[in-house]
């Protein structure tokens, strides 16, 4: 994983349960709970904006993170869930599970692409179709990484693009054992017509 492993910060939550989880939340909060990694499981608060922002940040599902709370040591977890509010859409509990640097885990990492502007097939009006914008992975959670990137450097009308064309982070292995789709160069609307009208004539032409 490129870079430090950025903080999550939170504070033991006292008492358990609904009551507990409840109470958290009155006093804008959002409970949780870390488990795993051999140890008890704890329970935990997070301040509401300061969630609301790492959040938005993006990625918050696929970043290892370094879980500090106070009288605590500090551990590496990765979020399993945010369970969210079915009417508001906002966030009511985190589910945050231990991990060693040389746990191996799936995450879903998302792809980018890059270089549009020198694939000939995009200039002569062709459509990139994203079939994956993310990518399930098999990785090693001190080596997580921030994204997949494909280069779209010379591609051509009708090019596509499978998994086996990203050079994947040492360590990492797609769950998905067949090579598939990851993307693919689409001709224009009006190239794709007129393919389509001259088969029709040349059938027309072998029938005569």
């Amino acid at each position: 994983m490129a870079g430090e492993i950025p903080d999550l910060i939170a504070e033991v939550r006292t008492g358990t349960g609904k009551g507990a989880a409840r109470q958290a939340r009155r006093e804008g909060k959002v409970p949780g709970v870390v488990y795993g990694g051999g140890a008890e499981p704890l329970a935990i608060n997070l301040k509401y904006n300061y969630l609301i922002k790492k959040l938005h940040e993006g990625r918050f599902l696929s970043r290892l993170w370094n879980l500090k709370v106070e009288g605590e040591d500090d551990v590496r977890v990765i979020c399993r869930s945010v369970q969210r509010d079915v009417v508001r859409d906002l966030p009511t509990h985190v589910d945050l599970m231990r991990l060693r640097r040389t746990s191996r885990i799936k995450l879903f990492i998302n792809v980018e692409f890059t270089n549009h502007a020198a694939a000939p097939g995009l200039k002569r009006g062709g459509n990139l179709t994203v079939v994956r914008p993310e990518v399930e992975l098999s990785v090693i959670a001190g080596d997580i990484p921030e994204k997949l990137t494909v280069d779209l450097s010379g591609k051509q009308i009708g090019d596509v693009i499978h998994i086996s064309d990203i050079e994947l982070p040492a360590g990492a292995k797609p769950t998905v054992a067949r090579n598939f789709v990851i993307a693919n160069i689409a001709a224009p609307k009006g190239l794709q017509a007129d393919a389509d009208e001259s088969e029709e004539e040349e059938v027309e032409v072998d029938e005569a």
